[in-house]
This record gives structure tokens, sequence and C-alpha cells, in this order.
């Protein structure tokens, strides 16, 4: 009787983790390099890793240098790698052409149902979608997310979509039902 053998593969995931301003298409991704500024994001972690006075620092927000930098618009590299930062000067130079480069798609603004677990996804369940307290202040809800715009140093402290009418939250009042999506559906 031949035998037969089988081989188990396992897929590890962290869709989950990574952030909206991620680039979609990956299942799991460990860093994100970005050469506008010339910094990393670990994703597991949560953190950026960024060069200071010849120190490679983590830091759940991005340096006072970076204030005005848009991680959404941004061009992102996936490095899976432990220690991303030692081979810095090869990915400086080898992403290099992508500085400037403003046509990565984002998770945020993704219909693919893999990326509906992220918390904040507009398209994703209302698990803690209704007011904070920063809102309550401004007396309507403006879709922001807690981790990739305040910790994560997104520059602006509102995301994209705030006065275009297309961030969740738009046309529900703040009641954070999961629609309103600019699109016409109540």
């Amino acid at each position: 009787m031949p035998f037969r053998a089988e081989a188990q593969v396992s897929i590890s995931l962290n869709i989950g983790s990574q952030p909206l301003w991620g680039p979609v298409g990956y299942d799991y991704v460990d860093n994100y390099y970005l050469p506008d500024i010339e910094c990393y994001y670990n994703v597991p972690r949560r953190q950026f890793i960024y060069l200071d006075n010849s120190r490679w620092i983590y830091s759940s927000s991005l340096p006072s240098r970076y204030r005005g930098y848009d991680l959404y618009s941004g061009y992102k590299v996936v490095v899976n790698s432990r220690d991303p930062y030692r081979h810095f000067e090869r990915d400086r130079v080898s992403y290099a052409r992508y500085r400037n480069v403003r046509n990565q798609r984002v998770i945020r603004y993704s219909d693919d149902s893999r990326y509906y677990v992220i918390k904040g996804h507009p398209h994703g369940r209302s698990y803690g979608r209704g007011r904070d307290r920063d809102d309550r202040d401004h007396g309507n809800w403006r879709g922001r997310d807690r981790d990739d715009d305040r910790r994560g140093g997104y520059g602006r402290g509102r995301d994209r979509d705030d006065d275009r009418g297309h961030g969740r939250g738009d046309r529900d009042n703040g009641k954070g039902h999961g629609r309103g999506h600019g699109r016409g559906r109540d």
C-alpha cells in the first residue's frame, strides 16, 4: 500500500493588526518602510521606528519633525524582517524611487472584506463606533480613529474625509450604525 504524505501548512495572518493607512493586498506584515520620511512602522507592536541621533527609537507616534506627514497618502513598502533597520542603508537606496509616490491604495478605502475586521474600517462592524470624549466637544462624529490619528502620529488630527461626506457617521448624526458612507444609503 503506498504511503500518503500530507504536509500541514500553517498560514499566519495579521490582517486585523494592520493600520487603516496600510497598503492593501497583504495578509501578513511585520513592518512597513516609509521612504518619504525614512522610517519604519512595526505592525505587531504598533510602533514607529525612526533614527534619532544615531539611535533607533521605537515610539507610538512619529517625532515632531514629521508632524505634517500624511500616512494615508505616503507610499509604504512591506518589509518582513525582525529588525528592519539593520538593512536601512539598503532600503534607503532601493526604495528611494517611491518617495513622493501617492497612488498606493490603503486599507481604509478598500472594499476587500478581509479588511473589515480592522477597527475603524468604514465597512466593518460597529464595535466602539460611538462618540468619544474629544468628539463630544465638537458636537458630531468625524470618523476619527484613535490608534491611527492620535497615537500613530497621523499629524493632522482628523482623517481625510472629515468634511467631504465620505467618512462613516456623516449621515447618521453620530450614532455609529456602520452606514452613511456617502453613497446615499441610510
